[in-house]
C-alpha cells in the first residue's frame, strides 16, 4: 500500500510540474569518435571492387574517384561530429546515424561515377545499413551522407576527367623523345594533367627538375643499371628483386590503399581519424598523378626500351644499343620521366608517417606478387616506398633519375596536403 501511495505522489507531483519525467536519463548516441573504422575500411574495399578489383584499368580514375569517395565520407562524419576541418560539405546534423551517413556518402558518390555498377552498389549499402535501426538516426543519416557527397560531386563538375584517355602521339626520330613502346600502341590519358587538382594549387607546382642530358655521366649510368638489372634474362638482378618487381607492378593507388586499411586495422583507429586518414592519402594520390602526367608530358622522355634500342643515336660513347633488349614487365603508355609510381608511393607514405608516424610495421599483399611470395614486410612507410620506387627499375621501365624525381615530387605533394587539408580544429 506504501508503494502505490508513493508512486501516487509522484504521478501526481509531475502532472503539476514539481517532478518532470524528461529529467530521467536517455539513451545517448555514442560519440563519432569512439566507433570503430569498419564503415570506413568497408567502404575503401567496396570502391576497389567496384572499380573492378585487380583487374581494374584507367587507375588515373581510380585515384580520382577515391578522393571524392573519401572526402564525402569524412564530410559527412565531421558535419557529425565536429574534429577536422572539412573540404567541401558545411551541413551539421549531430542527430545523423554516422554509419548510414558515411555509407550514403560513399554509396551516392561510386553510383554518380560508376552507375553501371548499380547492382554490386546496391547490395553492398543494403548490407552497411541492415542493422541500423529507423529510431537511431538511420534516415537523417541517409539524407546527411547523400548531401555531403553532392557537394564534393559539385566540386568537380567539369574537371577534365572524362576524356578519351586513349591518344596518339606522334613519331619521332629525335633521340630522347618519347614514343610508344610494345605491346602498346598508344599513350595512355594525355589531357589528364589538365584534370582539376584536389589540394594542389596548380598542377606545375611541384614540376620535376629537367632529366639528365642524354650525353651526361648521370644518363650514361642510370642507362647501364636499367639495362643490367631490367632486362628480362638479366643475370645480376636477384631472385628478391624480381620478387619485388612483380610485387609492387600492380597500379600504385590500389597497393597504397590496402597499405592504409592495414594499417587503420592495425592500429585501431576510430571512425574520424579513419575517415580523415583515407581522404588525405587519396587526395595526395589523385593529386600525383595530375602532377606527375604534368611533367611527364612536359618534358616527354623516352623509356629505357627506346633509348636501349636507340642508343646509338644518343651522342653518349657510353652507351651501347641492343635490338633485342626487353623489359622484364611491361611497359605502361606513357612517358618515362618522372615514375609517378615513385610519385603516388611516396605522396602516400608521407601522409601516412606523418599522421601515424614513419616506423610503422606492416605486412600486406599484392594480387601481381608472385604465389608463395605475395606477402612483404616493411619497418616504415619510408621503406616501403623505396622499394615501390627502385621496382620500377628492376621491372625494366624506368630510369634511375626517373624514379629519384617521382620520390621527391610525392614527398612535396604529401607534405602540401598534410599541411593544408582537412587540420585538426582548435
Amino acid at each position: 500500500m506504501l508503494i502505490k501511495k508513493s508512486l501516487f505522489a509522484v504521478l501526481l507531483l509531475s502532472v503539476i510540474g514539481l517532478v518532470s519525467f524528461t529529467d530521467t536519463p536517455k539513451k545517448r548516441a555514442k560519440p563519432v569518435s569512439s566507433l570503430s573504422a569498419d564503415v570506413v575500411l568497408y567502404w575503401n574495399e567496396v570502391a576497389y571492387n567496384a572499380f573492378g578489383g585487380a583487374k581494374y584499368q584507367h587507375s588515373l580514375m581510380a585515384a580520382r574517384i577515391n578522393a571524392i569517395v573519401h572526402l564525402a565520407i569524412h564530410d559527412a562524419l565531421n558535419g557529425i561530429e565536429e574534429k577536422y576541418a572539412r573540404y567541401a560539405f558545411t551541413g551539421k546534423d549531430k542527430k545523423a546515424n554516422p554509419v548510414s551517413a558515411a555509407s550514403y556518402a560513399a554509396y551516392t558518390v561510386l553510383m554518380h561515377e560508376i552507375p553501371a555498377q548499380k547492382g554490386y552498389l546496391d547490395s553492398a549499402l543494403a548490407s552497411a545499413v541492415q542493422s541500423l535501426k529507423d529510431d537511431d538516426g538511420k534516415a537523417r543519416g541517409a539524407y546527411f551522407g547523400k548531401e555531403a557527397a553532392l557537394a564534393i560531386i559539385g566540386k568537380r563538375v567539369n574537371d577534365g576527367a572524362l576524356k578519351d584517355p586513349i591518344g596518339k602521339i606522334p613519331a619521332s626520330n629525335q633521340p630522347g623523345v618519347y614514343q610508344v613502346v610494345p605491346p602498346f600502341d598508344f599513350v595512355f590519358a594525355p589531357s589528364w594533367s589538365d584534370v582539376k587538382t584536389f589540394s594542389l594549387q596548380r598542377k606545375d607546382q611541384f614540376r620535376s627538375v629537367p632529366p639528365p642530358s642524354l650525353t651526361s655521366d648521370t644518363y650514361a649510368k642510370a642507362f647501364e643499371e636499367v639495362k643490367s638489372v631490367g632486362y628480362s634474362r638479366s643475370n645480376s638482378r636477384t631472385t628478391d628483386q624480381t620478387a619485388y618487381a612483380k610485387f609492387w607492378y600492380e597500379f600504385s593507388e590500389a597497393g597504397w590503399n590496402r597499405i592504409a586499411r592495414t594499417v587503420v586495422a592495425e592500429k585501431k583507429l576510430d571512425m574520424l581519424e579513419a575517415a580523415r586518414l583515407f581522404a588525405l592519402v587519396d587526395m595526395a594520390l589523385a593529386d600525383a598523378y595530375i602532377a606527375g602526367w604534368d611533367s611527364k608530358f612536359h618534358y616527354n622522355f623516352w623509356r629505357p626500351y627506346t633509348a636501349i634500342h636507340e642508343a646509338d643515336l644518343d651522342g653518349n660513347y657510353a652507351t651501347a644499343k641492343d635490338n633485342e633488349w626487353t623489359p622484364s614487365e611491361p611497359t605502361p603508355p606513357v612517358q618515362d620521366y618522372p615514375s609517378t609510381h615513385s610519385a603516388l608511393g611516396n605522396a602516400a607514405a608521407t601522409v601516412l608517417a606523418g599522421v601515424l608516424g614513419d616506423n610503422t610495421s606492416f605486412s600486406f599483399s599484392s594480387p601481381t606478387g608472385i604465389p608463395g611470395n605475395d606477402v612483404r614486410n616493411f619497418k616504415s612507410f619510408s621503406q616501403a616506398a623505396k622499394e615501390n620506387a627502385d621496382s620500377r627499375v628492376m621491372a625494366g621501365i624506368h630510369f634511375r633519375f626517373s624514379t629519384e624525381a617521382g620520390l621527391e615530387q610525392g614527398r612535396n605533394i604529401g607534405e602540401w596536403t598534410l599541411q593544408h587539408q582537412l587540420q585538426l580544429l582548435k
